[in-house]
């Protein structure tokens, strides 16, 4: 491997964790949040050509999507993610190695892995960390260092993504279709003017004025139809059940009736809908079922659906039996929960998905590197939330507004847990206020990751 004078070693690193409530209940899955936790991490680099940079990340623990448990309580899974990131911060200077970011995020994950073992031991889990959850720890100081890395260079880390920045190409990453290529040959070097915000309708959240039982009287929107007459909204995510089709059904259709009767007032001919069926369905048949029953019963609606999420579970070794070809003949079908690295990638297009979903929250490094392998196969894609407020956000915003494919990057933490935007919405109030359905990320140029 080459060294570059550029590469980075880790001297420092200090974290926190820091607790919001949620102005109103978000369920995924099986599980209710009424708060988030959020960690953030601070470290400082040095350069084999001397320079040092301080850099700043963030993630919120999301141990109900990442460590959805049927044996260990939430509040044991957000433990053990509390102890992960402990540990990593206190050996992550113990790591000697000096490279680019990008190289060492691939290089220390199989430490993580061990560190999460030590957890798995010191907490007798019943069920170990998974390794999804192992990435939303190590996300955080994954894009602290890239901040660290491109601030102590004075540069973008967008654009130190090349040959003359990395020592080795995506090939070390991927397979050898992809030697002699890097990062830069696939990432805007400049974020995107505007992005369409995806808004979260969760399966809690009232529709219509009616739907609203108890208000909570803080001036935010409390149902859709006023968050889309405030915010002119273009692209809406459905949380649907994945185990009550008729309800699932009912429920597209009664956010479509409602998102037309608005966009119809509001002068507007397009808008779109993702759908999360929170990797409930019990086969591909009850998706496609579904689909075709939206299509019948409205075919505008069904018009208006741009893709679906990851419908079965996370386990794709299971889901042989099941591909989802057929489904992906009605629309675009999104790998998410179960994506975690380039083998994964490969078995999900094997299985028939046709879609990739990219998060900041596992890892920005390595979600810079599959989208390369995404777009060299034509997948679709999208970037997708884990609720991120404030820095979180920015984090999400920038990862999507340098990647050519995406249009629209989801962001719910304004609607759940706004009290955690607050700093940084002041700073950046174009990426945190939504204009016509839209953010605008073209600011976020700064050196470092962009804020």
């Amino acid at each position: 491997m080459r060294e570059r004078e550029y590469d980075v070693q880790v001297l420092s690193a200090k974290h926190r964790i820091d607790r919001y409530p949620y102005r109103t209940p978000l369920k995924f899955g099986a599980f209710v949040n009424t708060h988030t936790e959020v960690l953030t991490v601070q470290v400082g680099v040095r350069a084999r050509n001397g320079l040092t940079g301080q850099g700043v990340g963030a993630m919120p623990l999301g141990n109900t999507w990442a460590f959805p448990s049927a044996v260990e309580p939430p509040d044991r899974t957000l433990e053990a993610m509390r102890r992960l990131a402990e540990l990593i911060a206190s050996q992550i200077t113990e790591l000697r190695d000096m490279a680019h970011p990008v190289e060492l995020a691939f290089r220390w994950e199989p430490q993580w892995l061990r560190l999460a073992e030590q957890v798995n031991r010191e907490l007798e889990l019943k069920e170990p960390l998974p390794r999804l959850a192992v990435q939303v720890v190590a996300s955080a100081f994954d894009a602290a260092i890239l901040d660290a890395y491109g601030k102590a260079h004075g540069q973008n880390v967008f654009r130190c993504l090349g040959e003359d920045y990395m020592n080795n190409d995506l090939s070390a990453y991927l397979d050898n279709d992809f030697r002699g290529e890097y990062l830069e040959d696939y990432i805007r070097t400049r974020p995107k003017e505007r992005l369409a915000l995806y808004h979260l309708v969760g399966a809690l959240d009232p529709l219509t004025p009616a739907d609203v039982k108890e208000p909570i009287g803080d001036g935010l929107p409390e149902c859709l139809a006023d968050w889309i007459r405030r915010d002119g909204l273009t692209h809406l995510k459905i949380k649907l059940a994945g185990d009550d089709e008729q309800w699932d059904i009912e429920r597209i259709l009664a956010v479509d009736a409602v998102a037309t009767e608005v966009q119809t007032e509001l002068g507007r001919s397009k808008w779109y809908y993702s759908l999360d069926f929170n990797e409930r369905c019990p086969d591909i048949e009850y998706m496609i079922r579904t689909l075709r029953t939206v299509r019948e019963r409205n075919p505008k609606a069904f018009d208006r659906i741009a893709y679906v999420e990851q419908p079965l579970g996370r386990d794709l070794e299971a889901q042989r039996g099941q591909p989802v070809h057929e489904a992906s003949k009605l629309k675009p079908v999104v790998v998410d929960e179960a994506l975690v690295d380039y083998e994964s990638l490969k078995l999900a297009r094997e299985l028939g998905y046709t879609g990739i979903a990219l998060k900041a929250c596992k890892g920005m490094s390595q979600s810079l590197v599959l989208a390369a392998a995404a777009e060299k196969s034509h997948m679709f894609m999208s970037v997708q939330d884990l609720t991120c407020p404030g820095l979180a956000f920015l984090q999400s915003v920038e990862l999507a507004s340098h990647l050519d494919p995406v249009d629209a990057v989801e962001g719910n933490a304004r609607q759940y847990c706004p009290s955690a935007n607050a700093r940084w919405a002041t700073e950046y109030p174009e990426v945190f206020t939504v204009s016509q359905g839209c953010i605008e990320p073209a600011r976020l140029t700064h050196a470092g990751l962009g804020h």
